[in-house]
């Protein structure tokens, strides 16, 4: 479900469930973990390439799973807490190419971007309060990314901005006219960041990462602990089983 390769000092790692709208399974994201730990740890990656195979980069976790399998929802939180934090803190710089969608768990990973790359009408962001789940996960990455006051909106405002919108809060840089524009710009993006010298890349990511706090645990692991405090509660498992209560042609991913 994770596919990487290096060309031309870019570590590119997909996500390889487009069937599926690369709906994340907690083996998934522990492998997608593990290869961003590899990549962070590489020096002939210069720059990390994060991207999604068919029509949306990342509907977020798979919910049919969660409602299933009582011990799926932790882990992909565990999980994406720690892909986040390696993100903001690998000494390469990180570029999403997040065409489509990116929603929920899938939205969250755009916070460890240095440069996100997505489309006009791209749908993104966090429903999943209505699910009885928190967004806190991702509180620290996303106040880092977008700053305090928009990630507030983003957390507590449960419907999706298209990406054109999310050029103007900041969740994303980039924002190109159709689907099919965004993997050629952010491999533009990520080719000119690799022809700089990764000395220089290196000492300014870990400046960053020391003025955002991205380099402490604690911020982080405040927000997993929040949105672990809601997994298995009477509300949080309600909601999500409403999901699957009826039969629909057509269950969106949150």
């Amino acid at each position: 479900m994770i596919r990487s390769e290096t060309r031309d000092h870019v570590r590119s790692i997909s996500l390889c469930r487009g069937e599926k709208r690369n709906a994340l399974q907690p083996a998934m994201l522990d492998s997608l973990l593990h290869e961003l730990r590899v990549a962070a740890s590489d020096p002939a990656a210069r720059v990390v390439l994060l991207l999604g195979e068919g029509e949306v980069f990342c509907s977020g976790f798979d919910m049919k799973l969660v409602h299933n399998d009582a011990a799926a929802l932790p882990a992909l939180l565990a999980s994406l807490s720690a892909c986040v934090r390696v993100m903001r803190r690998a000494p390469q710089p990180v570029v999403i190419a997040a065409h489509g969608g990116a929603i929920a768990g899938g939205c969250a990973l755009l916070s460890g971007g240095d440069m996100v790359v997505t489309d006009e009408h791209a749908k993104l962001g966090y429903p999943v309060l209505r699910l009885g789940i928190s967004p806190a996960v991702n509180a620290a990455g996303l106040i880092a990314h977008v700053g305090a006051g928009i990630a507030r909106e983003r957390m507590l405002d449960t419907s999706a901005i298209t990406g054109r919108d999310a050029l103007r809060v900041g969740l994303a840089h980039r924002c190109v006219a159709t689907p099919a524009d965004v993997l050629p710009e952010a491999l533009r993006i990520a080719a000119e960041l690799a022809a700089k010298p990764p000395h220089a890349l290196a000492a300014t990511k870990a400046l960053l990462a020391s003025i955002d706090r991205v380099d402490a645990d604690e911020p982080f692991d405040h927000g997993l602990a929040v949105s672990m405090s809601l997994v298995g509660s009477d509300q949080q498992r309600e909601r999500v089983a409403a999901l699957w209560a009826t039969p629909t042609p057509t269950k969106p991913a949150p």
